[in-house]
C-alpha cells in the first residue's frame, strides 16, 4: 500500500512537471505571437498590403472597364505582380502577425467604380500608376531603410525595385496616352 502510494505521488509529481512545463512553453509561444510589431513595422505591412489589394482590385475593374489594349497589358502586370508581392509579404511577415488582405482603399475603388472607357483610363493611370505607387515607394523605402523586423525590412528593399518600374512603366503609359 504504502509502495502503491509512492508511485502515485511520483507519478503525479512528473505529471504535474511535465504539464507546468508544456503550459510554459504554449504560453510563451502565445506570448510571442501575439507581441505587436514596431510602429514602423506595422505601418508598412498595412501600407504593403493595402496597396496589392489596391492594385488588384482596380486590376480586375481595368479588365472590365477599360477599351484600351495598353491600359489592359499594365492592369494584368499589375495584377500578376501585386499578387506575387502579396505572398512575400506574407512570407516575411513574423508568425503570428497577420498581414491584411482584401483591404483596398475604398476611395480609389469607389472613385474608379463608376467609370468607363477613356475617363476610367486616365483616372486609373494617375490614381493608381502613378499616385499610388508613389505612396508604394514611399512606404517600401522607409521600410528599407528604418524598419526594425530584419524579414520585413529585407522583403521591402527586394521589392522596392519592382515598384520603382511599375512608376516608370505607369509614367510612360501617362505620356503614351496624353494624361497628365
Amino acid at each position: 500500500m504504502k509502495r502503491n502510494l509512492t508511485v502515485r505521488v511520483t507519478l503525479s509529481v512528473a505529471l504535474l512537471g511535465a504539464f507546468s512545463s508544456g503550459f510554459a512553453q504554449t504560453q510563451a509561444a502565445s506570448t510571442t505571437q501575439a507581441n505587436e510589431l514596431p510602429p514602423v513595422d506595422k505601418a508598412f505591412v498595412q501600407a504593403a498590403s493595402e496597396s496589392s489589394s489596391t492594385e488588384i482590385d482596380t486590376a480586375k475593374l481595368a479588365t472590365k472597364q477599360s477599351q484600351d489594349k495598353d491600359v489592359k497589358d499594365f492592369a494584368h502586370h499589375m495584377m500578376v505582380d501585386h499578387t506575387k508581392l502579396t505572398v512575400e509579404l506574407k512570407m516575411a511577415a513574423p508568425h503570428g502577425v497577420a498581414v491584411p488582405k482584401d483591404n483596398s482603399d475604398p476611395a480609389v475603388l469607389d472613385a474608379l467604380k463608376p467609370l468607363k472607357g477613356k475617363a476610367f483610363d486616365t483616372a486609373y493611370i494617375k490614381s493608381v500608376g502613378i499616385e499610388g505607387h508613389q505612396k508604394a515607394i514611399a512606404a517600401f523605402q522607409k521600410e528599407a531603410q528604418e524598419g526594425q523586423n530584419a524579414d520585413l525590412k529585407k522583403a521591402a528593399a527586394k521589392a522596392l525595385p519592382t515598384i520603382q518600374h511599375h512608376l516608370e512603366m505607369a509614367q510612360a503609359l501617362a505620356a503614351k496616352k496624353g494624361v497628365e
